[in-house]
């Protein structure tokens, strides 16, 4: 039976948390965030792993925590980087329906900082827009549903992903 999680994925600054965990009041389900799991089990800040350890290992370490969630009935904001690896993303789908919270780059540009504090798996070299253009189509390759954010609040947001879900 398939477990009845919605799974939320999209660039950093597209609202997984935020709007994870108004869905997740909303609906009345539980809520986790991959990226506090990967913290609490390393018990370090993203960007300190990833500093340590390297992006490689740091994508290994995320791809292993997110493929064993498990969960019923939760909303999981998972972490940007997390489609790099393709047997954490089909452990995630056979949890539940994967959502991609899609933004135009200019939206996700002015939301962010400084990506290195923020603990963003970058290569070497890449700027946002490198990371943008490579991994909107592994979100849009993972996703059951594609959501187009819209530019309102916060509620509607919320209101666009339930809608789109069906639920």
């Amino acid at each position: 039976m398939k477990k009845k999680n919605i799974i939320l994925i999209g660039m950093p600054g597209c609202g997984k948390t935020t709007i994870g965990t108004e869905i997740s009041e909303t609906l009345g389900y539980g809520y986790i965030d991959s990226d506090s799991v990967i913290v609490a089990r390393e018990g370090k800040r993203l960007n300190e792993i990833i500093e340590e350890v390297g992006r490689e290992a740091f994508l290994d370490i995320e791809a292993k925590v997110n493929s064993e969630l498990c969960a019923d009935r939760c909303v999981i904001a998972t972490g940007g980087s997390v489609i790099y690896r393709d047997f954490a993303m089909q452990k995630l789908k056979e949890m539940g329906t994967v959502v991609y919270l899609k933004h135009p780059f200019e939206v996700i540009k002015n939301r962010l900082g400084d990506l290195k504090k923020r603990g963003v798996a970058l290569k070497e070299g890449f700027t946002l827009k490198d990371l943008y253009e490579e991994r909107t189509p592994l979100y849009e390759k993972y996703a059951d549903v594609i959501v187009e954010m819209p530019n309102g609040s916060i509620a509607d947001s919320v209101i666009a992903v339930i809608k789109a879900l069906n639920v």
